[in-house]
């Protein structure tokens, strides 16, 4: 699938022509790979690069054309249990024009970054501090959640919420690696800046990017510290609230067992006491109600 684009007074604008200078193309088939490959002399290898949720992030130099590799947060979707997930996107900046390869639909020159765009690549820089801010995005959903789960696993007898817990652990882990990534491959375009052709409002912006991705980084960090540190007190609060429930059934079940204990005494079939009283039933029944009293009395005594 291939969305077209152009700059129109500074802004980025859907177009219908067929030689649109600014191309998405979303999970190419295997006709759009070749048509890139044959038409445009792009890497095979790079293109695949950039399909590859597992790819790093990094420049290339081509020929004719310039291609980056960068990280950026996946889609997040109900039925992945709680995983954000990473993938790769690449960007080919040719003279002329500049393609962008992803592996899912979604709007690329989304948010307030693309409101003024000035040239190939600006939009290159701008879709890298883009994926930034949607990391920072992601960051908060993740701490939102985290804060949720912290209230029912108070109360929580069940792993569910440990596992979801965990989940969120290792996407953060996921989050750093592709984040440190993204930071290496912003360094490599500030040192080339020159070579590539960057203006010097374009470097400076570079180095704002920069300060931005280290910003993120020391968040997710942060992030991961805390739920590492806080998971065995969250398994520990599990278990006590397992504890306190045993505890409760054990309380039940020896307060029932002690007023059987007198009736199935009093109804044995052998000569006892009362047995041709006429009250004899509601005597058994207040011993057996005096018997509960005094065990409890007993627990609470024992502080048990």
């Amino acid at each position: 699938m291939i969305r077209r684009y152009k700059i129109a007074e500074n802004r980025i604008v859907e177009s219908d022509e067929p030689n649109a200078p600014i191309l998405q193309f979303i999970n190419p088939d295997e006709k759009e790979k070749r048509w890139l490959i044959d038409e445009y002399l792009v890497d095979e290898h790079t293109l695949s690069s950039a399909l590859d949720p597992d790819e790093l992030s990094r420049l290339e130099y081509e020929p004719n054309h310039i291609a980056i590799i960068f990280k950026r947060p996946k889609s997040f979707s109900a039925m992945e249990n709680i995983v954000f997930k990473v993938s790769s996107a690449g960007i080919f900046l040719f003279k002329d024009r500049i393609f962008i390869i992803t592996d899912e639909d979604y709007s690329v020159f989304e948010g307030k970054q693309f409101n003024k765009v000035v040239s190939y690549t600006d939009i290159m820089i701008k879709l890298i501090y883009r994926s930034i801010f949607h990391f920072l995005e992601h960051l908060k959903a993740i701490d939102m959640i985290t804060d949720e789960f912290q209230k029912k696993i108070n109360s929580a007898l069940e792993n569910k919420y440990l596992i979801d817990l965990f989940s969120l652990e290792k996407s953060l882990v996921y989050y750093l690696n592709a984040i440190n990534s993204n930071g290496a491959l912003i360094e490599k375009l500030k040192i080339n800046a020159v070579k590539i052709g960057f203006s010097q409002e374009e470097t400076e912006f570079l180095d704002d990017i920069l300060i931005e991705n280290t910003q993120c980084y020391k968040q997710s960090e942060i992030h991961s510290n805390i739920l590492a540190s806080l998971m065995d007190a969250r398994a520990s609060i599990v278990g006590n609230n397992l504890n306190v429930l045993m505890k409760t059934l054990n309380i039940i079940t020896i307060g029932i067992m002690v007023p059987t204990f007198v009736v199935s005494a009093f109804s044995m079939n052998v000569k006892i006491p009362f047995q041709k009283y006429p009250f004899a039933f509601l005597i058994i029944m207040g011993f057996a109600v005096i018997s509960v009293g005094a065990f409890m009395f007993f627990w609470k005594r024992k502080k048990w």
